[in-house]
């Protein structure tokens, strides 16, 4: 069966605990937490990232039924400002200790830029781009095995890891049981590749099948030369394929919608569902 979930910043204003409220009340077992962009005001400082935190946040999502898939820190690893990247390490390292604490499945992140931006540009997809995050992830990935968590990447067509075989690259030389794959098969396609999406996405779950360890799931639609991220069922995307791969590979595995409204969350959850029951 799939656990379906979403972005927690995607439910309607409201505190954690209300906000978990409402994804249960929606249908959602599961969330992606990414608690800068759902607690007002929250500082993204290893020193807020308490047990006792910890520990309110546990109670709150386990009173209300919901699980939590993804602990989101999506920082600059590959910054080019090695005392701004030691920051973030910690700042991982945090996050890491938090779901040690809220036995989330991951806590995942994107893997950056080689500018302080973090902006795409040509040399992202560099040797050198690669080594600067390969640098900056290592500790945090030794941190995640010595807490006993699970440190997941998201590769992204617009971010240093951004096809399927540097993404096999990587967990091959980091070597980590640790080290984990988020799987959004939207995040691979950009306006050059699009039109090639079934053979890009085919290749991802072919060589990253092993780590694949939560998906996200939505869609796109090009406007003005430029892809715009909707919710799933309302684009161009075709979910039977991910969907078999996933219902036949991947049992229980927590997917979480993304770029849902409020007021179509339900409508996206259930077109998931039909899809999936029926491949």
């Amino acid at each position: 069966m799939l656990r379906l979930g979403i972005r927690l910043h995607d439910m309607k204003a409201g505190t954690l605990k209300e906000r978990a409220r409402y994804a249960r009340e929606q249908g959602f077992s599961c969330v992606h937490l990414a608690l800068g962009k759902t607690v007002d005001g929250f500082k993204m400082k290893p020193e807020t990232f308490t047990s006792g935190l910890s520990r309110e946040i546990k109670e709150s999502f386990q009173n209300e039924g919901v699980d939590i898939a993804v602990l989101g820190c999506y920082k600059n690893l590959a910054h080019p400002d090695i005392d701004e990247v030691k920051k973030l390490q910690k700042l991982y390292i945090a996050h890491l200790r938090m779901a040690a604490i809220l036995r989330c499945s991951v806590v995942g992140t994107e893997t950056g830029a080689p500018n302080a931006p973090y902006t795409y540009e040509p040399l992202c997809h560099t040797e050198a781009a690669l080594q600067a995050f390969l640098r900056g992830v290592a500790p945090v990935v030794e941190a995640a095995e010595n807490l006993g968590v699970l440190f997941a990447i998201e590769p992204v067509w617009n971010h240093i890891v951004w096809n399927p075989k540097i993404a096999r690259r990587v967990l091959d030389e980091i070597a980590s049981p640790n080290l984990r794959i988020i799987f959004d098969p939207v995040n691979l396609l950009s306006i050059e590749n699009y039109e090639d999406r079934e053979s890009v996405i085919d290749e991802a779950m072919e060589l990253l099948a092993p780590e694949i360890e939560v998906v996200h799931l939505k869609d796109f639609k090009v406007e003005d030369g430029k892809m715009v991220s909707i919710a799933a069922g309302t684009g161009m995307m075709k979910y039977d394929k991910i969907l078999k791969f996933l219902k036949e590979n991947k049992p229980s595995i927590e997917a979480t919608l993304e770029n849902t409204k409020p007021e179509n969350a339900v409508q996206t959850r259930e077109f998931i569902e039909k899809v999936y029951n029926e491949v």
